[in-house]
């Protein structure tokens, strides 16, 4: 399968030793990401920036620079850098990345802090490629990047799923004299928890017991969570004990990963009591504890509990987060209370959520098949129409809401229209895919999905392996289930086949 978000890479030795490599054959928007030379001429300067800076008002008259105007008159490398940054904090990363096209056209390049902010907000919309062109780039004009610069480009492989280049990005981190600190290790530990490798977890745990960094609540709330996963939860709440011995206070994360541990192995009573407890403690419920409620609740079909939860998670002023919308549409449409479907609807209008309401509106149409939202494209304008911005959050939930009625086109589709909306589908998005092929019985396409994660670079994490163990068993293709096994990593297999198992 063809995917509409590959590009090539070539790799070079002439650069400091980086991530992906020396030079990006990107497409003829990010031109500019070619190597620039360190060094030029001032009259080589002068004699281009009347003709170039002529030239970029003419081809783009309604650009427009946040701090400056567009009379004509020769803009500073200030101004340039100060707009940039601009563009950068209002999350218009395009706009940027053009001013830098025009920047370096002129000959010059951004400055450190300019650099920063790029390398940033390309990182937060997976745009992971030219995040480490212009990384590279900092490099060749003999930048040192500090610390949070390094974590930001971390945390945008590992978001994507990109393990390799974040371990090289490690690497340099160690070859540059740079230390890591909390937040690189909170980077890591969220990304191996997530992705289920005990092993890796506790790697970097030792090694900050090593370095004298104290393991905080964050850290605990991991350590339950992957416990969790591994099957162990008995081990995760016991590990409260041993936190309360160390004198650490039981917050928020920690209550969540106990209240979600409980859920999983379906001791709810448990986690509603820690739940009230939380309460009673003055630790107020955020929307990651109400939909650890709810969507347990729906797990084992005490639908009342759960609406019961979904009002007074509203009343408590909580905005209603659409992850948690298909729990709820589906095993009410599953017993055909489409009344109570339609009754949220209103509910969440009449407490002015109707932003929301349009997305729960379109997902039940999805899910209840009547054909209004059946294009993933009527959808996003629909959002649009509402004066939504379609997220990277907001476009897992349609992908996710297609697949699991195993409409394979259009999830592909809502991956297209993302890309297009400047964002890049992360492992995430590609595991959706997958369970959208498996649901529709086309094992071979969910194996082409697998296949493209592996030569993008892409790790693999436990939800691929078992979303895709899951498609053979559908097929009843049971000698491919051995040969996902054989290609994962061994020691995720007892995690692998509880999923398989139970979900």
């Amino acid at each position: 399968m063809k995917f509409a978000w590959e590009c090539k890479m070539y790799l070079g030795s002439s650069v400091p030793p980086s991530t992906h490599g020396s030079f990006f054959t990107l497409g003829t928007n990010q031109s500019h990401l070619k190597p620039l030379c360190c060094f030029t001429t001032h009259n080589y300067n002068s004699r281009v920036k009347q003709i170039v800076s002529t030239e970029f008002i003419k081809e783009n008259p309604n650009f427009k620079y946040p701090f400056g105007s567009n009379s004509g008159e020769e803009l500073s490398t200030e101004l340039h850098n100060q707009t940039i940054q601009g563009y950068c904090k209002s999350g218009d990363v395009d706009k940027a990345m053009k001013l830098v096209a025009h920047l370096e056209s002129l000959g010059f390049h951004p400055n450190y802090i300019s650099y920063g902010f790029l390398i940033e907000s390309l990182g937060r919309v997976g745009r992971t490629l030219e995040a480490d062109a212009l990384f590279q780039e900092m490099l060749c004009f003999g930048y040192k990047p500090r610390i949070r610069l390094f974590n930001a480009l971390l945390k945008g492989f590992l978001r994507k799923g990109l393990l390799e280049l974040a371990v090289k990005v490690v690497v340099l981190m160690d070859q540059m004299g740079v230390r890591k600190d909390q937040e690189t290790y909170e980077i890591l530990l969220d990304y191996y928890v997530n992705a289920g490798r005990l092993e890796d977890t506790w790697m970097v745990i030792n090694e900050m017991k090593k370095n004298g960094i104290q393991l905080n609540s964050f850290v605990y709330s991991k350590v339950i969570r992957i416990y969790r996963d591994n099957g162990m939860w008995r081990k995760a709440i016991g590990l409260v004990e041993e936190i309360r011995e160390k004198g650490i206070s039981l917050d928020r994360q920690i209550y969540n990963s106990i209240i979600d541990t409980f859920g999983k192995y379906g001791e709810l009573g448990e986690a509603l009591q820690v739940f009230e407890k939380m309460k009673q403690e003055s630790i107020m419920p955020d929307i990651t504890t109400w939909n650890s409620l709810i969507r347990w609740h729906c797990k084992v079909g005490d639908l009342a509990k759960a609406l019961e939860l979904f009002t007074e998670m509203q009343e408590q002023g909580l905005y209603p987060d659409p992850k948690i919308f298909m729990n709820l549409i589906s095993r009410l449409g599953e017993l055909g209370k489409w009344d109570v479907i339609k009754k949220n609807f209103e509910n969440m209008n009449c407490r002015g959520h109707q932003e929301v309401g349009t997305i729960y509106a379109i997902l039940a149409d999805i899910y209840g098949q009547y054909g209004r939202f059946h294009d993933a494209e009527n959808c996003i304008s629909a959002l649009k129409s509402e004066g939504l911005l379609p997220s990277a959050s907001m476009f897992c939930v349609l992908a996710n809401a297609y697949a699991q009625q195993g409409f394979c086109e259009q999830t592909v589709k809502v991956l297209q229209l993302m890309e297009a909306e400047g964002i890049e589908p992360n492992i995430v998005m590609l595991n959706v895919l997958i369970n959208a092929f498996g649901i529709a019985g086309r094992h071979e396409e969910a194996l082409s999905i697998y296949q493209h994660i592996r030569e993008s670079g892409i790790s693999p994490d436990v939800v691929t392996y078992s979303t895709l163990m899951k498609a053979f068993i559908r097929a009843k293709k049971f000698d491919k289930v051995l040969s996902v096994f054989k290609s994962s990593e061994f020691t995720w297999f007892a995690t692998c086949l509880l999923q398989v198992i139970f979900f």
